[in-house]
């Protein structure tokens, strides 16, 4: 039997893919008709190829294209409508960064279109914000650790998957345009944003062409005070530039050229009053009044490049696809200015570092599927090579982080089976060989003061050798529409954040810093349902490595050094969804979980394990031609760690509950969409959970205020 997922058929179903969750399955694309409810749930990321969702023994979640449209009607952040939408995702701190911001505990790999945009050799934690939420199709979400793409995946994937150009010969255009400001206080907060894309298909030559610029006006807590420059979006202005061609030389080849560039950077002329948890002061921010410019730049990223072509033969031989990706990426992400970068014996009251990073890589990808009586059996098959080339300088021309060289080449084999249309069996094996090399380098002298320094060392570089195996395994069985149980074990390999281990180096040979690699093992056990207009799904988790990686403050010289120490994270996720009416659905979740080190056996820090989460939601359709959707969210409290003379250290603060309800609405006419989102409708004055838990100077933030987003869109 000829392979017979071809473009045309894979494009048509990845369009239509919908949500894990059937409660967030937006009600516009229900309303479709029949057709679109019959379609069968599709992913890409889990495994490399087309697959039902009904066919992986493990928890996935989609955000379709329809969720992602309502989520922006209240706000473009990635980072607020991933921490909604996604069971086991650790809630948003409001801010620029996916610190603390955690999957199951974990850090998740964050990609566009299968290409990484963290940067795990030095994890600057910015990788959720390195796209516009306009140019994403959907979502995929895999969790669990996973070595099917390598390195930086021991929490899960987060796959953003980019527009695909329409099937009609008319090309589609869409305009958009919206204004955010406060409700709280108006004066200085409105922003803008302004986005237009053009799609369309000639012959044999797709086309996808869009532009987003959005600017952000001054962000008011819900007391009116302007929230804190770490990590702010006050003033912030986003550019994104996505362009995608295609040409189909016959039904089963084709080529795709895919280019992005994203910038965020905070161009605020204000400065920090300065509070942390344990004083009880909330930092925010005022106006720069001295007359002397802000010192340092602009804050976030600014220039990220991202080139990725791909082709694929649905038929090489018999049976046979074959994907070729190549990929090409340029990352520099600024951080903001601190003075715990000083050191005053040099003339440096401070400093300001960036992560740079150029990344080449190529993937080779088969794809075989056979049928033997019964049973459907699909071998997935290749080969990754990357060249990661990392490093964090200061702008003052200092050296942070010396520059790492990585190559990384892998073979792997994914196989499934489909016994009887019931039971699936998933099993895999991945082979890593990473060859990492560093110069001989200096670190840094950092005083907390003139008189608490560190040591400054000279390090001999070298080469860093991992060989890595990893494993999985999963079966499900579909016994009916009611009942679908699941049970998965999965291997992830990871390189720790090499750079934070290198820059705090206290030895004089590279090769006598703990860099080991972790294998993550992750167990999963499931199940999932639909009984009548009811759907459900619970799953319980748990994820153990030799070595992870947290922070100590070394009281005699003022730094946070870091920490290699075994891990066990557990935790539970359930999720239920009712369709009232045709026209209205409600849905619930809940998140749990817990960590500890079991080598102290104490509990893991704010930095990975995330207090609870309940979410709640409403979308109701009073008319065809109006929508409106009611969001709910709930942290709940997590205190696990004492005070130490009354003071609360590192990442170890106690989280309190907060609670968050968003308002979503819009209204049709003709080619015309009027929008209405209020982001904190009820004006909760609150810390998220990260600025709770975080003790560090200026990390105690206040959430943003009730927050007005104004919009119309065009589309022709």
């Amino acid at each position: 039997m000829p392979f017979s997922l071809s473009k045309t058929a894979l494009a048509t179903q990845c369009a239509l893919f919908c949500l894990t969750l059937p409660s967030f399955t937006s009600l516009a694309a229900e309303q479709t008709g029949a057709d679109a409810l019959s379609m069968e749930r599709m992913i890409i990321t889990g495994s490399r190829s087309v697959e039902r969702i009904d066919e992986v023994p493990s928890s996935v979640t989609l955000i379709d294209n329809e969720a992602l449209k309502q989520d922006m009607l209240v706000s473009s952040e990635l980072q607020n409508i991933l921490a909604f939408r996604v069971p086991g995702m650790a809630p948003s701190s409001g801010t620029s960064s996916n610190f603390g911001q955690t999957l199951r505990g974990r850090q998740a790999l964050v990609m566009i279109d299968g290409v990484p945009q963290s940067t795990p050799l030095r994890n600057g934690q910015l990788g959720i914000r390195s796209i516009d939420a306009g140019a994403i199709e959907r979502i995929e979400v895999i969790k669990g650790a996973t070595s099917i793409y390598g390195n930086g995946a021991s929490g899960g994937i987060i796959n953003y998957i980019t527009k695909k150009a329409t099937d009609d010969d008319k090309a589609r255009v869409q305009l958009g345009a919206s204004s955010k400001f406060s409700a709280v206080k108006f004066e200085d907060t409105p922003g803008y944003r302004f986005d237009a894309s053009i799609d369309g298909t000639n012959d044999n030559f797709s086309y996808v062409l869009s532009g987003a610029i959005e600017e952000t006006g001054l962000q008011r807590d819900a007391e009116g005070d302007i929230i804190g420059l770490i990590y702010g979006l006050s003033e912030a202005k986003t550019q994104n530039l996505f362009t995608k061609f295609g040409y189909d030389f016959d039904e089963e080849k084709y080529l795709q050229l895919t280019y992005n560039y994203y910038e965020s950077q905070q161009l605020a002329d204000l400065t920090d009053v300065t509070g942390n948890v344990n004083s009880g002061i909330k930092t925010y921010a005022i106006e720069n009044t001295t007359g002397v410019a802000r010192i340092g730049e602009p804050q976030g990223p600014r220039g990220n490049h991202n080139l990725m072509l791909k082709y694929v033969d649905d038929e090489l031989f018999t049976n046979t696809q074959l994907t070729l990706d190549g990929y090409a990426q340029v990352i520099e992400n600024m951080f903001f200015f601190s003075t715990s970068l000083a050191n005053p014996s040099e003339g440096y009251s401070g400093g300001q570092s960036l992560i740079k990073s150029d990344k080449k890589g190529l993937r080779v990808n088969f794809n075989t599927q056979v049928d033997w009586d019964r049973v459907e059996v699909s071998f997935i098959y290749g080969l990754d090579a990357l060249n990661d080339v990392s490093s964090q300088p200061l702008d003052d021309g200092r050296i942070w982080v010396p520059e790492m060289d990585m190559t990384n080449l892998a073979a792997y084999l994914q196989t499934k089976m489909v016994i009887d249309g019931d039971w699936i069996v998933k099993a895999g094996v991945r082979q890593d060989n990473v060859d990492l090399k560093v110069d001989d380098y200096q670190t840094l002298k950092l005083c907390k003061n003139e008189a608490t320094c560190s040591v400054p060392m000279d390090v001999k570089g070298g080469d860093i050798e991992y060989d890595t195996t990893t494993f999985n395994l999963g079966v499900r069985y579909n016994m009916n529409e009611h009942l679908s149980p699941f049970i998965s074990f999965s291997q992830g390999a990871d390189i720790p954040d090499l750079g934070r281990l290198l820059r705090t180096a206290t030895v004089e040979d590279i090769s006598l810093v703990q860099t080991e690699s972790s294998v993550v093992d992750n167990y999963e056990v499931g199940l999932s349902g639909q009984y009548e207009d009811i759907n459900y799904e619970f799953s319980a988790y748990r994820s153990e490595s030799e070595l992870g990686t947290t922070t100590k403050y070394d009281e005699a010289t003022g730094i946070y050094l870091p920490v290699r120490a075994p891990h066990k994270i557990w935790g539970y996720e359930a999720q239920l969804s009712y369709q009232v009416q045709d026209n209205l659905r409600t849905g619930i979740t809940y998140t749990w979980m817990e960590g500890k080190n079991t080598e102290t056996d104490s509990y893991l820090d704010g930095s990975i394990i995330s207090a609870p989460k309940f979410t709640a939601s409403i979308d109701w359709n009073p008319i065809d031609a109006a929508y409106i959707g009611l969001s709910y969210l709930y942290v709940g409290d997590r205190e696990r760690f004492e005070a130490v003379d009354g003071k609360y250290a590192g990442t170890q603060a106690p989280v309190s509950s907060y609670k968050l309800v968003n308002l979503s609405s819009s209204y049709q006419i003709n080619n015309w969409q009027l929008s209405l989102g209020v982001e904190n409708l009820l004006n909760e004055n609150y810390y998220s959970a990260r600025s709770q838990a975080f003790t560090y100077n200026g990390y105690n933030t206040k959430g943003l205020g009730t927050t007005v987003n104004l919009g119309i869109k065009a589309s022709f």
